[in-house]
């Protein structure tokens, strides 16, 4: 469990990560397809030719001890993390790269990100939605797994 002391201590240094993690993905990775466009639009993205994917093999974890023991005992990165929205950036594994309801998913997140304003506000609801709720019962979570299950299900 993560108390509130903890929850303050990692958010500076999740906002940093995330920071770093964006600007890789945005220099790396490749913007959206047309079609994923007019997904984002649906979501809504405000700016979805912003956006960039990274196929990676596994989504990363951070390297600073405090972060990466926080993001494995909340559970949003594990082995079978397939996605991971960092704002206008996202992981995505190999094997799921061309998993429609799972990219849908991370815009999403995109959405949430620029709705709320960005990175540090978006850490500050996600995780301690995460932290006292549980992943993937959270708010947040749900909206995305739900919208993309309805984008996906009207097979646009």
């Amino acid at each position: 469990m993560i108390t509130q002391q903890q929850f303050f201590q990692i958010l500076p240094l999740a906002v940093i990560w995330v920071e770093q993690q964006e600007d890789y993905i945005l220099q790396n990775g490749i913007p959206l397809t047309l079609s994923q466009i007019v997904e984002a639009k649906l979501i809504p993205v405000v700016n979805p030719e912003r956006v960039r994917l990274l196929k990676v093999k596994q989504i990363p974890l951070p390297k600073e001890p405090l972060l990466r023991n926080a993001a494995q005992m909340i559970g949003l990165i594990t082995a079978d993390t397939i996605g991971l929205t960092l704002r206008y950036g996202i992981f995505i594994r190999q094997d799921f790269w061309n998993d429609r309801r799972t990219i849908i998913h991370e815009l999403v997140h995109v959405a949430q990100y620029e709705r709320l304003g960005g990175i540090k506000q978006f850490l500050q609801k996600y995780l301690q939605e995460c932290i006292t709720i549980g992943y993937p019962q959270a708010p947040m979570e749900q909206e995305a797994i739900k919208l993309a299950d309805r984008i996906v299900a009207s097979n646009f």
